[in-house]
């Protein structure tokens, strides 16, 4: 009997518990000698097919892990579907300790990886790679969510919000580590020579080296109010889903950007061997043909994309050669792709930016399990008000493999 048929079994067993109590109820007695006797034999056998079910179940763990192909960190065979994932109904049921279906499976799931959590396991591709859903923008009153009620539900819109770029860019993307990561890199080559016939070749030898990646934690909070959380949960779903790792994904990619600043990763432009390159001076298509030299002379030419802030754009768009006509805009850009993001600030002094050219797949965006959501009802700020404070953490890190596959360039505009 498989854990179908016990389960289906298990399923009648209750059912006829359940008349004879229901029987003895609608008459208002109590059981009948009879009626005792019947309900201790289907009790003794439910206790038997939970013993069965169990069984089952354990043997179908144990030929699972014996089928389970082997897999490097950051990837699972075995992991849960995210077709229908809630993230409103895991937190909810997360912070009454009773969660169930999809939701336990993944909070279950990643918790086999990094280790107990506090609060409630959320996948990485939910919060930071799922579907996007609308928002309406209301003018929020005293109390949170007040504006969450299910009749405004229709005609929600998004917020306006700057463009994540990095990973749309083509950065590689490694989930579910477990401990610190080690990239290895060959930094030098050795060297060929040409020899006489029956000589000793000439030795040399090749150079290693390293990029390492450790956790580092970035972290969101909502204080969410008793009304929005007993009549919002549907207006509650995508706040989470796009809001809450809105602000986690912003503060990645501008730490993929940048970084460099406490307890943050160290980004692109903060990365001490990647330099800037010198600009010529003159017009914006030079100064990206010599960033395209300087990944041209490390032999560098993978599939490689221009980064920049939208008023570099608007520089490349309004530029006239010679005689006042407009110069073509991919011109500037030497027929490359390029993306462009207000995450891209500009260097300190006014009017100047930053101009990235690289294969983005050499940068790693490396991730520790899931984000960690932990419900707080008893903060002081929301306990008296029947409210909830949503703490979000995300473990993670960036790390620029090569530094030879990026350059960049500080424009005065």
């Amino acid at each position: 009997m498989g854990i179908h048929e016990t389960t289906e079994k298990r399923t009648a067993l209750l059912a006829d518990m359940q008349g004879i109590l229901d029987a003895a109820e609608t008459e208002k007695r109590d059981l009948s000698a009879d009626e005792k006797a019947r309900f201790d034999k289907l009790d003794g056998e439910m206790k038997s097919v939970d013993e069965r079910r169990a069984r089952e179940e354990r043997m179908c763990e144990y030929d699972r892990r014996t089928e389970e192909a082997e897999h490097v960190a950051g990837e699972r065979r075995d992991q849960p579907d995210l077709m229908g994932y809630s993230v409103a109904k895991a937190i909810m049921e997360g912070s009454e300790k009773r969660m169930t279906g999809l939701e336990a499976e993944w909070h279950q799931h990643l918790e086999e990886q990094r280790g107990k959590a506090q609060g409630v396991m959320v996948p990485t591709e939910i919060l930071l790679g799922g579907e996007t859903r609308a928002l309406k923008t209301t003018t929020p009153g005293a109390n949170p969510g007040g504006n969450m009620v299910a009749t405004d539900l229709a005609a929600m819109t998004d917020r306006r919000r700057p463009a994540l770029r990095v990973q749309q860019l083509g950065a590689t993307v490694l989930r579910n580590l477990t401990g610190d990561l080690d990239l290895p890199r060959l930094a030098n080559s050795g060297t060929a020579h040409w020899i006489k016939e029956h000589t000793d070749t000439i030795r040399s030898d090749a150079g290693f080296s390293k990029k390492s990646a450790k956790p580092k934690t970035v972290s969101a909070e909502y204080e969410l109010s008793r009304r929005m959380m007993i009549q919002s949960q549907q207006a509650l779903e995508p706040i989470l889903t796009r809001d809450l790792s809105f602000l986690l994904a912003q503060a990645l990619d501008a730490a993929a950007i940048k970084g460099g600043g406490t307890d943050e990763p160290v980004g692109l432009l903060s990365d001490p061997a990647i330099t800037a390159t010198p600009p010529s001076g003159n017009d914006l298509g030079e100064d990206t043909s010599l960033l395209m030299q300087a990944l041209e002379i490390d032999d560098v030419f993978d599939e490689a994309a221009f980064l920049t802030n939208p008023k570099v754009a608007h520089e490349s768009r309004t530029s006239r050669d010679t005689t006042g006509q407009p110069l073509p805009t991919g011109w500037m850009w030497h027929g490359r792709p390029f993306a462009l993001s207000t995450q891209v600030t500009d260097t300190g002094t006014a009017g100047e930016y930053p101009i990235m050219y690289g294969a983005w797949s050499n940068m790693y965006l490396a991730f520790w399990s899931g984000v960690d959501i932990l419900a707080n009802p008893y903060h002081a700020d929301v306990s008296s008000k029947g409210g909830l404070l949503l703490h979000a953490f995300l473990d993670a890190d960036v790390v620029v493999r090569h530094p030879e596959a990026f350059a960049y360039m500080n424009r005065a505009l």
